[in-house]
């Protein structure tokens, strides 16, 4: 059976996700075979795995990190909200329902038997499983039906170490106030205190950490420094969606959608020279960018409705018109079409119009699409004559189906296992796909952005070569270089033994 750990933090974004996927990875390199695990996930950032499962990213990077492929016994519950107060539930990768929160609280225990058979099953093949908690164990109104955090940690006797984010200001506070306010049992199992994002001389808040280890009689194992990593983040909280970027050679625009999913299809359009991406979600942010993208949505119907209220959809349109390139996926393919339908309330229910910019017709219904794909570019018009032919790889993750008025034209023709179909849409200047990754591809995102260029006078024999994967690995191994050398590994590895 797996030896076990748990990184739990004393808020959101407190740098659990990096600090599990940093483990993973100094474990991989210490010869451990190990896995992350997450009970529950609440995120908008999904994955499709080889057997068409669903899960969360985060766990993805994680696996990533650790070497292997991402399974969906490593986030056994993954909740996609699809409003402020209600979320689909996904079980074992499989939509089980969608839930008011009311609803999901008392719900949940009966959930224990499906994350307790993953972890199980996991813990039966890898020699350590490096847990990942949520938001904070001390939201002692949610205590009573823990499944992620001090509760998993007692299902399956691991030891915790407590994560606080010092760039927010008041991380001795916030760790004092996270202990103090556990269960005597619940502050004895947290063997190890950690805090993240520094930016300074550590000898400088050594009294700190004397006074804090004084007062809790917990050990710090360790001050992470703010680390400047291009590792895919957690859902909204990720930095990128609010960073303000000036424009570089050329100036990408995402519409930040209130329902904004898998946004880190653009990562790779990004880590190009001399391209900038900037998440915008109002009108006088858009000025004059080489390409609007439309990302993914978790409800399609609700976010065009506000970007018709609040101008952004006008703006886009009027930018489509003069002949400028717009690109959509999935939620945002589905924008650009003709008419929403959504006869059976997957979403808002009802119909409503589109953008207009694609001649296609979407109608949402209960059964999901998920599937990995393999798929070529039909001829492609407009600017982008050099995808024609150009393969890829991605995967699907939507509710709806798409059909084509006559005069439409696919984009994309892709294989779900043994079945080929025509995918996505094209007219002018306007493009639209279901497939997720698209730009993972090197010489989809290459031949993209060198067009743009063309398009803009700017000479394309400057675009580089990129290998996406050969980067990312680049990456977690920064992570853990700069991770364990933070760390006190010595008493990890004890508190892995049981020996503190």
């Amino acid at each position: 059976m797996a030896k076990v750990i748990m990184v739990q933090g004393t808020t959101s974004n407190a740098g659990k996700s990096l600090m599990v996927a940093a483990l993973c990875r100094i474990l991989k390199q210490d010869g451990f075979k190990t896995a992350p695990f997450k009970s529950q996930n609440m995120a908008l950032n999904s994955y499709i795995t080889a057997d068409g499962a669903e899960m969360g990213r985060a766990q993805v990077m994680q696996a990533e990190a650790a070497g292997i492929a991402p399974d969906v016994r490593m986030n056994p519950i993954l909740l996609k909200p699809t409003s402020d107060c209600g979320s689909q539930v996904i079980v074992n990768g499989t939509v089980r329902g969608t839930m008011s929160a009311r609803d999901y609280y008392p719900y949940k225990k009966q959930l224990i038997p499906d994350i307790m058979d993953a972890y199980d099953s996991l813990a039966a093949e890898y020699d350590i499983i490096v847990i990942e908690g949520a938001g904070s164990p001390a939201e002692i109104n949610l205590r009573e039906n823990d499944i992620v955090n001090m509760g998993l940690a007692e299902l399956v006797d691991a030891p915790v170490l407590l994560v606080g984010d010092i760039d927010r200001g008041g991380v001795f506070a916030s760790l004092y106030g996270t202990v103090a306010l556990l269960q005597p049992e619940e502050q004895r199992r947290i063997k190890g205190l950690m805090i993240n994002k520094f930016r300074g001389d550590v000898d400088i808040l050594r009294p700190g950490l004397d006074m804090m280890e004084e007062k809790l009689h917990i050990p710090f194992v360790g001050v992470v420094p703010y680390l400047y990593l291009d590792i895919d983040d957690e859902d909204s909280l990720s930095e990128r969606l609010y960073t303000k970027q000036q424009a570089a050679l050329l100036d990408i625009t995402v519409i930040r959608l209130p329902r904004i999913s898998n946004f880190t299809d653009f990562a790779p359009l990004e880590r190009i020279p001399g391209v900038s991406v900037r998440y915008v979600t109002r009108t006088n942010e858009l000025r004059k960018p080489d390409l609007v993208l439309l990302p993914g949505s978790k409800n399609t119907m609700d976010d065009l409705k506000w970007m018709r209220q609040n101008g952004l959809e006008a703006a886009v349109k009027q930018y489509a018109a003069a002949g400028n390139p717009v690109f959509g996926i999935c939620g945002g393919y589905q924008m650009m079409g003709l008419t929403l339908s959504d006869p059976e309330g997957v979403e808002a229910g009802g119909c409503m119009e589109g953008m207009g910019l694609l001649p296609v017709h979407t109608t949402f219904c209960a059964n999901k699409t998920t599937t990995q794909v393999h798929g070529c570019m039909e001829t492609v018009h407009g600017i982008f004559p050099g995808l024609s032919g150009t393969e890829f790889d991605g995967y699907e993750i939507h509710m709806g189906e798409t059909t084509y008025e006559n005069t439409a034209k696919p984009l994309t023709a892709i294989t779900r296992g043994t079945e080929r179909v025509m995918d996505g849409a094209q007219r002018g200047n306007c493009y639209g796909t279901y497939v997720h990754g698209i730009f993972d591809q090197e010489v989809v995102s290459k031949t993209l952005i060198a067009a743009l260029m063309e398009r803009k006078g700017i000479s394309a024999a400057d675009v580089q070569a990129f290998d996406t994967e050969a980067y990312k690995q680049q990456q977690y191994d920064l992570l853990a270089d700069a991770v364990r050398s933070s760390l006190d590994m010595d008493r990890i590895y004890r508190i892995l033994n049981r020996e503190v």
